[in-house]
């Protein structure tokens, strides 16, 4: 189960058969901290790839699948660009003049501006534009979580496709080493994209996702961190049917306590 959960790593960074080891893989009990203390069920995974240090809090949800909310914006953006949907990072879709609850999305974006500011309206005309056809023929090449299509501009928020925490962090890296099947001046345009934090220390770069499923609200935030130009790749996941809880603080609450515990912040 581990070499078949773990496949990925091999596959993308070329490692040697014993960097997969079992022996590699830690379970980071210590992590199920971060989540109590919002009384919220998740899970985390980190892999350092300098070092080839994996640790994992809940592997078992690291094998449910999910839907992936905005954090397939990601894709969708890579998708857009390869096909000439949307010329480059810079090109500006006009608002619909429709309100809506985000303040920053009513207005004309560009794909960057829509990026960093999570717009729904944006990338819902950006996978209008791709088509269903060529969407279809992008999940199933990339082998994107269940690959599947409802509605063209619903179907990764309506629990349609669905991407395992896993699966999140290895089409991460696969991004990170130019190793996904697109141009990488396209892949180069989305990393620059997801880049939302620049230190002296690290560069911390990510995309956050928030659903629902039923009930549960389900958040995400999937990238990497560099330390000294060493990538160490990460996923967070977790559900909670609080509503009173303020999910963007908790995504980076969690995710910034374990970086800095791992002495990456």
């Amino acid at each position: 189960m581990l070499m078949k959960l773990f496949g990925w790593i091999l596959l993308a960074a070329g490692l040697m058969l014993n960097a997969c080891a079992p022996n590699n893989v830690h379970t980071e009990k210590s992590w199920e901290k971060y989540f109590a203390e919002y009384k919220i069920e998740g899970t985390f995974m980190l892999f350092d790839n300098g070092r080839g240090n994996f640790k994992v809090y809940n592997m078992e949800r690291a094998q449910q699948a999910f839907t992936p909310a905005s954090t397939f914006k990601i894709l969708n953006s890579l998708i857009a660009l390869q096909t000439g949907a949307i010329s480059d990072t810079g090109y500006v879709i006009k608002w619909d003049s429709i309100p809506r609850e985000v303040p920053a999305w009513n207005q004309d974006l560009s794909m960057q501006q829509a990026f960093k500011a999570s717009s729904v309206p944006y990338y819902q005309e950006v996978a209008r534009r791709i088509g269903r056809d060529n969407m279809q023929h992008w999940l199933d090449t990339v082998k994107y979580g269940n690959m599947k299509i409802s509605r063209i501009d619903t179907f990764w928020l309506d629990n349609s496709l669905k991407i395992t925490p896993d699966e999140e962090l290895g089409f991460a890296k696969k991004l990170y080493f130019d190793q996904l099947p697109f141009a990488k001046t396209n892949m180069e345009f989305v990393r620059n994209m997801m880049l939302m934090e620049t230190t002296p220390k690290y560069k911390l770069s990510y995309k956050t996702g928030w659903g629902r499923a039923g009930a549960k609200h389900i958040a995400w935030i999937t990238g990497w961190i560099e330390n000294d130009g060493r990538p160490s790749f990460f996923v967070l996941n977790f559900e909670t049917e609080d509503e009173s809880l303020d999910i963007p603080k908790i995504r980076m609450d969690i995710l910034k306590k374990i970086l800095t515990e791992e002495e990456l912040m």
